[in-house]
């Protein structure tokens, strides 16, 4: 596959490169990283033909915006596509706060609050132009709104009405037609959360961290049909499950954020097999898999070095034969509707 082809994004007039880059490890997500290596990693991926970059205020808290900043405003300002996303808001630590969440390496120390509201996302916005230096981002991406950080149906039900009856996807809408933004969308953890917006919002695209993979194609069953049905983009986000794709079933993989499951390890290990037969790397058929629906505009891989950079690009410029797709079907290891790249 040609890195620099670009999709249409769902309804949008948008189009993206089909390899894109995602900025979370650039937060400092499992390890500290020099500026430096965080510049060539950007550099190599914007050499290899890749145009379209996503971030977030949650990324290292606010870090991975200023680096992301840093790099593109180097750039043409027309010679690239940008998404960040809404629904955390971050001030500034007072001696009495707790310290912040220490879900990150080595965040900066800014203190976050969820807020989805009308003043909630058109302040995430704005902050977010003034970390980046850029005076426009092209799509904005509704943050997080799932069961891990809102712990139950409730907390969830709470955050759409947020949105609704707190105007937050007035917010959107208003960008939207003022021009400031190309078109809004949902991040997704978790599968059934994509019919859950669906019910209820009128969305231009889903940025899918997690599930659609070379190991699950679960969504299939409802969700991407629909998607499909009203031209609702997808951007998939974590090609690799979180790691195991890329690390193959060793000891310490991780899937969906977590240490892998003897089940999922042996499944992956299958994978592996029935890919080496055929002379392909296993990150090759994992990073291309995806594109295969026709709702999949990009993926954005994560890296953390030039190295890695590299080697994602040569995996997907890597061919993948019909068979290798066929055999995966034949022995049960994606399912047999799974549209997969020509």
């Amino acid at each position: 596959m040609d890195p620099s082809t670009k999709r249409r994004l769902g309804k949008t007039e948008l189009e993206l490169t089909c390899f894109g880059m995602g900025s979370a490890p650039m937060g400092n997500l499992w390890e500290k990283l020099p500026e430096d290596q965080v510049e060539a990693a950007f550099s190599k991926a914007f050499a290899g033909g890749c145009r379209y970059f996503d971030t977030a205020p949650w990324y290292g808290n606010t870090l991975a915006e200023h680096r992301l900043g840093h790099f593109l405003r180097q750039q043409a300002a027309s010679s690239f596509t940008v998404s960040t996303k809404v629904g955390r808001v971050y001030r500034r630590p007072n001696p009495l706060d707790e310290p912040p969440i220490g879900f990150w390496a080595a965040g900066l120390p800014f203190i976050l609050r969820f807020d989805y509201t009308y003043d909630g996302v058109m302040r995430s916005y704005e902050d977010s132009l003034q970390r980046l230096g850029l005076p426009r981002v092209d799509l904005l991406v509704i943050h997080d709104i799932d069961i891990l950080y809102h712990g139950d149906d409730a907390g969830i039900d709470s955050r759409f009405r947020e949105l609704d009856q707190g105007g937050g996807l007035k917010a959107l809408d208003e960008l939207k037609s003022a021009g400031e933004i190309k078109g809004y969308g949902a991040g997704i953890n978790e599968g059934p959360m994509i019919s859950r917006f669906l019910d209820r919002f009128d969305l231009d695209f889903f940025l899918v961290a997690m599930p659609y993979t070379l190991v699950d194609q679960s969504p299939l069953d409802e969700a991407l049909p629909r998607c499909l049905a009203n031209d609702i983009g997808i951007i998939i986000g974590s090609p690799y499950a979180s790691g195991i794709l890329a690390t193959g079933a060793i000891e310490g993989a991780k899937y969906n954020y977590a240490p892998a499951s003897e089940e999922v390890l042996t499944k992956v290990r299958a994978i592996d097999t029935v890919c080496h037969r055929h002379g392909v790397p296993l990150q090759a058929a994992a990073l291309q898999f995806t594109l295969g629906h026709p709702s999949v505009a990009a993926i954005i891989p994560g890296s953390v070095s030039e190295h890695e950079v590299s080697k994602n690009l040569q995996y997907f410029e890597s061919a993948v034969p019909p068979d290798c797709w066929a055999e995966l079907k034949a022995e049960g290891l994606i399912r047999a509707d799974a549209p997969v790249p020509d």
